[in-house]
């Protein structure tokens, strides 16, 4: 919240305060200098009744809102805060479902009543982890995950603070947090029994359970709660963190932020088995995973002797929290809620106020689903070559698809969903894209960080001398030198056959091992040959990405060519609208869709694989961050795939300058799909349902299942036109009977 009370005011409403000696209801506001956020404590008569408290609360609320100026985003961490509170209006609505509190001891009755209730009100519903996630996606059509994020910077102040116990001193175990039902107390007694000789901390307040519940050793102490400040002293005193959770309802679907935390702090972790504890870190060294009882044991005396004895364990452990920082979380939460809100903007149906017309019949020709470029190109050709009437629809609140560009607070022009760089051997699509920009010539180079050098991708001359200080001085001398490192394949296959049989094997393990592992979230020798075959090795010290004959950047962007190609008369746009909620509103004789195929039949086979990403976009104050517009990183050890910085694609002046991180995720909007052979034959039962569909065409890379660069979709929308076009002209021609009918000219 801290981060989101940068731009816009963040009221915080904690629960009820119940004072004994309190006459009437009351506010406590407090202003936190440090977060910027206002925290707002009701404050309540002991003698109130619970019947009554709702009203009161709503009361209070209505009471300090009336001096707000709005508009609103209602977020909620519990659903117990609705009643009191859905009566405001909000432009947004957030449930931000941290735990399954429903299965907390002693939750209330009318809990699951109302997460119902607020799921059906939501726009937006985020979890605080996976398995949270997992629970929670098939209730709601917009769930996020967002697993625990970490303040490396606040917590690893405890590694400056005491060194690990050496000679006499007592070896310490510790762990903050609440101490509820979640914890098993039982495993800290045998733990405090059978090491006599450690010092268990455990900080934290006790909450639903009883103080008389709690074992008592002489080794074995509960320090009560401590401020968020005094965290990092505390932990530094410590040689092992533990998160001794019992395995009950209440944990099944938690994330703990303390291992993050605790990694931070440079302490090994000893925890039981939670499920996304198992997940996300049950294949690092400092964390140590065990089940309640000898093996929990076991696995403290480990992560001791891990504390005691150096190794990797700590790099290992930073290089997992490279990308976990909660800037990230916050960047990613925002662009969600942003584009909520845009959504929230208009009344259904929602019309773009720049090419709408609202004084003439809304029957279309023909309805196209996605703004991006196969339905922008096909609704250009319908519209200006066919004449024909088109509503072009799309629920994302702008043109241009994943290519949608924009001004940043630097004032640099970035791509929200990643590069794109506008590359093709075709003056067809050239010639045409050109009635709608301007271009700025760019001939994109890419650098791969391998080895702590910056060298040229794909592999070159310069590649091969850089990494393994030679000189070879012809492409005779290149290709002999990678002839020597192939490896022989009898048949190849799998992207791994294509690139060990043309390089070897060292070369792969460097430049595509990790970097396919992460984009595409399986190993190489799991995917079809097409997806290494797209990146070439040379001879030569060529050090273009592409080498196509037509190399160039839209002058102006990509958005305002997608809003002229879209300006015309015959055209309308609907935007932040999904096409389910608008195909009934506006009739029309022939579809168009750009979606995913899967999404349009209703996933009746199941869905369709696809990669996502995420991107965190950050501003800074420096006038170049790197010397090409791409770097990839193919080391498995570093999170993202690749680093852009768009001011070599705009060729902007500035002092400051603009990167994104990319982030390949399993879940999210699909970009890619995967290229396996089970998926290409799910495609194939999908592809004969919409064979059949005489009044529907699919176009693009979601419709037809397929991994095509811009100019490849552009292409096919051209071609999807004109066989429309042609089959039209069929149509219109008139039979032979007809023709004998008409009286010939001149023949009164």
């Amino acid at each position: 919240m801290s981060r989101f009370a940068k731009q816009s005011p963040v009221l915080f409403w904690e629960e009820p305060c119940y004072v004994a000696e309190l006459d009437a209801p009351d506010l406590q506001v407090e202003h936190c200098s440090q977060t910027g956020v206002t925290v707002i404590t009701p404050q309540l008569p002991a003698a109130l009744s619970r019947e009554r408290e709702s009203e009161v609360l709503k009361q209070l609320l209505d009471l300090y809102l009336a001096g707000e100026p709005g508009p609103f985003i209602r977020w909620y961490y519990t659903p117990m805060m609705l009643p009191f509170s859905e009566h405001v209006l909000a432009d947004c609505i957030i449930y931000d479902c941290m735990d399954e509190l429903a299965n907390f001891k002693g939750a209330p009755p009318e809990l699951l009543p109302l997460e119902q209730r607020l799921l059906s009100q939501s726009d937006l519903v985020f979890t605080g982890g996976y398995s949270l996630y997992e629970a929670k996606r098939d209730k709601h059509p917009a769930v996020f995950p967002f697993p625990s994020s970490v303040d490396v910077g606040h917590f690893a102040q405890a590694r400056f603070g005491a060194a690990a116990s050496k000679g006499n001193r007592r070896p310490r175990l510790g762990f903050y947090g609440v101490v509820d039902e979640r914890m098993d107390v039982d495993l800290l007694a045998a733990l405090a029994d059978a090491r006599p000789n450690w010092v268990l901390e455990i900080i934290g307040p006790v909450v639903k359970i009883s103080e008389d519940d709690l074992p008592r050793r002489g080794n074995l102490h509960f320090l009560g709660g401590r401020p968020y400040e005094d965290l990092p002293a505390c932990i530094a005193g410590w040689d092992v963190a533990l998160m001794p959770f019992a395995i009950n309802d209440a944990t099944r679907f938690i994330s703990p932020t303390k291992t993050p935390e605790y990694l931070a702090a440079g302490k090994p972790v000893v925890s039981t088995p939670i499920v996304d504890v198992v997940r996300h870190y049950g294949e690092i060294e400092a964390v140590k995973i065990a089940p309640a009882g000898d093996a929990f044991i076991a696995a403290c005396d480990e992560a001791l002797a891990l504390a005691q004895g150096g190794g990797q364990w700590l790099k290992e452990a930073d290089q997992l929290l490279a990308g976990m920082s909660w800037d990230k979380s916050f960047h990613q939460m925002d662009r969600l809620i942003k584009d909520a809100l845009s959504r929230s903007a208009h009344a259904h149906p929602i019309v773009s106020p720049t090419s709408w017309n609202s004084s003439r019949s809304h029957h279309y020709d023909v309805m196209i689903v996605g703004a991006g470029f196969a339905g922008a190109v096909m609704a250009e050709r319908l519209a200006v070559d066919g004449g024909k009437r088109v509503l072009v629809v799309d629920r994302r609140p702008h043109v241009g698809g994943n290519a949608y560009d924009e001004y940043d607070a630097n004032g640099v022009l970035i791509h929200r969903y990643g590069p794109h760089i506008f590359h093709t051997n075709s003056e067809e699509i050239f010639t045409y894209l050109s009635r709608f920009t301007k271009w700025r010539p760019y001939e994109h180079r890419v650098l791969a960080a391998v080895d702590d050098l910056l060298v040229p991708m794909p592999i070159n001359r310069t590649t091969i001398n850089l990494l393994y200080k030679l000189n070879l001085e012809t492409e005779e001398h290149a290709a002999e030198f990678l002839a020597a490192q192939a490896e022989p394949v009898s048949v190849v296959r799998t992207s791994e056959d294509v690139v060990i049989s043309a390089i070897g094997r060292e070369l792969y393990e460097k430049f595509f091992q990790g970097y396919t592992r992460k984009q595409w979230g399986l190993d190489p020798s799991e995917l079809d040959k097409a997806v290494t075959s797209r990146v070439p090795t040379r001879t030569n010290v060529d050090d273009r990405y592409f080498t196509d004959k037509f190399q160039a950047m839209p002058l102006e962007g990509y958005t305002r060519m997608f809003e002229r190609m879209l300006d015309h008369p015959n055209i309308d746009v609907l935007l932040g609208v999904d096409y389910c909620e608008a195909r009934d509103a506006y009739p029309h004789d022939h579809l168009v869709f750009t979606g995913p195929i899967d999404e349009y039949f209703g996933y009746r086979f199941g869905k369709l694989p696809y990669r996502s990403l995420q991107f965190d976009h950050a501003q800074l104050d420096m006038e170049q961050f790197q010397p090409v517009a791409v770097v990839n990183y193919p080391s498995p050890d570093v999170p993202y795939t690749r680093i852009t910085e768009y001011k070599h694609l705009t060729g902007q002046q500035s002092s400051r300058t603009s990167i994104t991180y990319e982030y390949p995720t399993a879940e999210g909007d699909p970009y890619y799909p995967i290229p396996r052979a089970e998926n290409q034959a799910l495609f194939k039962r999908y592809e004969a349902l919409a064979i059949v569909q005489p009044d529907v065409s699919f176009v693009g890379r979601l419709a037809t299942y397929r991994y095509y660069n811009m100019d490849q979709v552009i292409g096919q929308a051209l071609a999807t036109y004109r066989k429309m076009a042609q089959r039209r002209a069929r149509e219109q021609v008139p039979a032979p009977a007809q023709l004998a009918a008409r009286p010939s000219p001149g023949v009164a």
